[in-house]
């Protein structure tokens, strides 16, 4: 009769640990988090009205969805830093509310100007909502579920990057373009007060000084390196605006590791870096990134300018990447195989089929839509295996009071890994594309500026054949660094497993 009376306060004493309303949070978490998404998707569609009503030059319709990128990438680490000093709740409910705010801003804007302005200051709230987002996750859910719970929050940001150019395009139809601004009130509202009610509030218990000069080295650095990775494709990579920004940044970001390894209090404790497990999840993260960033660039301007679809369109039958996403992780596919497999594993065999699901894009999706949707299901269902696999190994890897810095790292290596694969891919596209190209359009630099200077129905053909030539090879590229980057995350990853 003894063993059933020591067994019973063993099970009561392990039930209280898991928070009775982490699913609730999570939801909660995933409202904010979608937030951030639909806007940033809704407002590509809205570029030609822009253009048109506002008459918006190029480079302020560049810098209207730049200003939020540069602004969010320069105060990820930042942000995740101040949310482990302060409060994730806080800081979550700050960004939910000055993403609002900028949101209004945007919808009231008379001027280019105006709208830059408003979308830099939602850029703010961006970093604390990327960070904070995560970092909750990690704090309200263990280890056994946080998989799961990653994978579900993964999974919203597909939702938002599907919907998004479907909302922004039903929106237009009916509305003015301030109306994809307006739509992201109620839902920070509603995320707002989901916030303060149900989130639990959560810090690093050891109360830790701020490191002031560690935030402002980092702000800067990656501020000049992003600015150079957006500014290379328009200026060129060996212009003085692109080199000597990404110079700044990347001394700046020098004298930020240096000062890290010497601060009383560092914000990114540098000894992370020896950690196999996080150098391989780190190394995966950046090339995922690097070939979805750089694949989504191609992918638009493939179906747009190659197969003739219409924005909406095109929103529509990119869509089916982000419902395999969705589906996966909300049956927890994901997260049921990776316990079993490993996390090399999962990492290599999802990166495996996202960098096949763009090879077969490339070789079978020329002429038609039938073989790119046999690419979009592939890369969705390694997208969905391999994510929340990564997420997970580098928040692991960094005990549970950094969970903020940590979702900074995350969040700070998609954003560059995305605009390297923008700007990496986009740069094989046009040279591909330059040298192809009939001699009647030499040094247009766009198809549709090729197409124009075009005097003959065959000399349309050969430049659209050029042009295609180029996606194609692009599209390779990228699935060739995105399966290096699986084979070699994969690698490190088993190493530190063999190690521990």
């Amino acid at each position: 009769m003894t063993a059933p009376t020591k067994e019973s306060p063993s099970a009561a004493e392990e039930a209280p640990q898991r928070n009775p309303t982490r699913w609730l949070v999570l939801g909660v978490i995933c409202l904010a988090q979608l937030t951030v998404l639909l806007d940033n998707t809704v407002l590509t569609v809205a570029i030609p009205s822009l253009t048109e009503e506002m008459g918006a030059a190029t480079s302020d319709v560049q810098w209207m969805i730049n200003a939020y990128s540069l602004v969010q990438a320069g105060l990820l680490l930042t942000a995740g830093s101040a949310a482990d000093r302060y409060g994730r709740k806080k800081l979550l409910a700050v960004g939910l509310a000055l993403f609002g705010i900028g949101s209004l801003g945007g919808a009231l804007s008379e001027t280019t100007g105006q709208l830059i302005a408003a979308r830099a200051g939602m850029g703010i709230g961006g970093a604390l909502l990327m960070t904070t987002t995560l970092a909750v996750i990690v704090q309200v859910f263990d280890e056994a579920e946080r998989t799961k719970a990653i994978g579900l929050w993964g999974a919203v940001s597909s939702l938002g990057f599907a919907a998004g150019p479907l909302i922004g395009g039903a929106l237009l139809n009916h509305f003015w373009w301030g109306s994809i601004f307006l739509i992201n009130l109620p839902v920070a509202l509603l995320g707002l007060l989901a916030v303060l009610k149900w989130v639990p509030e959560s810090k690093n218990p050891a109360g830790e000084r701020p490191d002031l000069l560690g935030a402002l080295l980092s702000t800067i650095g990656m501020t000049g390196v992003t600015f150079a990775i957006i500014s290379g494709p328009g200026h060129g990579w060996t212009s003085g605006r692109v080199l000597v920004s990404a110079g700044v940044g990347v001394v700046v970001l020098a004298a930020f590791a240096v000062w890290e390894r010497r601060a009383p209090y560092p914000m990114l404790d540098m000894s992370f870096f020896r950690n196999r497990r996080f150098v391989g999840a780190v190394s995966g993260s950046i090339l995922v990134a690097f070939g979805m960033g750089g694949s989504f660039f191609l992918l638009t301007q493939h179906l747009q300018l190659v197969l003739g679809y219409d924005p909406l369109e095109t929103g529509l039958r990119m869509s089916p990447l982000a419902l395999v996403i969705v589906v996966l992780n909300l049956t927890g596919v994901g997260a049921r195989l990776l316990p079993k497999v490993g996390t090399p594993v999962s990492i290599a065999g999802g990166m495996g089929l996202l960098a096949a699901g763009l090879a077969a894009i490339a070789v079978l999706g020329a002429d038609g839509y039938g073989g790119m949707l046999f690419g979009l299901v592939l890369m969705g269902v390694g997208i969905a295996l391999s994510m929340p696999a990564m997420a997970t190994a580098i928040m692991s890897a960094i005990p549970p009071e950094k969970a903020g810095v940590g979702a900074g790292v995350n969040g700070t290596l998609q954003e560059c890994g995305n605009g390297l694969g923008v700007a990496v891919l986009g740069a094989v596209l046009n040279s591909r594309f330059a040298a192809l190209v009939p001699a009647v359009a030499a040094g247009a630099g766009s198809l549709p500026a090729a197409l124009a200077s075009a005097r003959t129905d065959a000399q349309r053909d050969a430049i659209a054949d050029a042009f295609a030539t180029g996606v194609h090879t692009s599209q390779l590229v990228g699935a060739a660094a995105v399966l290096a980057g699986g084979l070699t995350a994969a690698l490190l990853l088993r190493r530190a497993e063999r190690a521990e």
